[in-house]
């Protein structure tokens, strides 16, 4: 079984970068719509047992529902990887034996993409780490058992991902997908 985990904080406070070019409201519906846009991709894959986001935020909950996605609260996350680790600890109580983990500002992922990425012989590597545009960061983290490592997004995640999974003894690959 495969679950998709989504960690998500309130569309208010994201995009941040874009400060100065759009309005807060602006910013706020940018990242709802990505936010929506990957939940259509990850509720139409076939291959998942489930879509979990992970939220403090009420309206990204509402959202999910609509979705047919399961909600938790972050309980007050700090960051991303620990709002990961919440879902990749509940998808465990859920029988996971993979999880997905997926960022919401990837609006171009489909869910034949999401297939590929589960169904190939990456679902049996241990650690698959979908590297950002740059190459440096993470994007996409596929663990299989869901616990083979913590997760350990931020600048310079992808390398830092790829030596966590080396320590753990557990076979490491990097997986390119466009949509990420």
């Amino acid at each position: 079984m495969t679950f998709a985990i989504l960690p998500m904080k309130s569309p208010g406070d994201g995009k941040t970068r874009l400060d100065g070019h759009f309005s807060e409201g602006e910013r706020a519906a940018l990242a709802t719509a990505m936010f929506s846009d990957v939940l259509i991709a990850l509720s139409r894959a076939t291959l998942l047992r489930g879509v979990i986001v992970v939220s403090g935020d009420a309206a990204v909950a509402r959202t999910a529902g609509l979705h047919e996605a399961s909600w938790i609260d972050d309980a007050g996350a700090k960051s991303h990887s620990e709002a990961a680790l919440l879902g990749i600890n509940h998808a465990i109580e859920l029988g996971a034996a993979r999880v997905l983990l997926v960022p919401g500002d990837c609006p171009s992922i489909t869910p034949d993409e999401i297939d590929s990425i589960v169904s190939s012989d990456t679902a049996n590597t241990a650690v698959g780490v979908l590297p950002d545009r740059h190459g440096t960061g993470t994007n996409g983290l596929l663990l299989v058992p869901p616990d083979a490592i913590e997760p350990a997004f931020g600048n310079g995640s992808r390398d830092r991902h790829l030596s966590l999974a080396e320590a753990a003894g557990a076979a490491a690959m990097i997986i390119n997908s466009p949509g990420f």
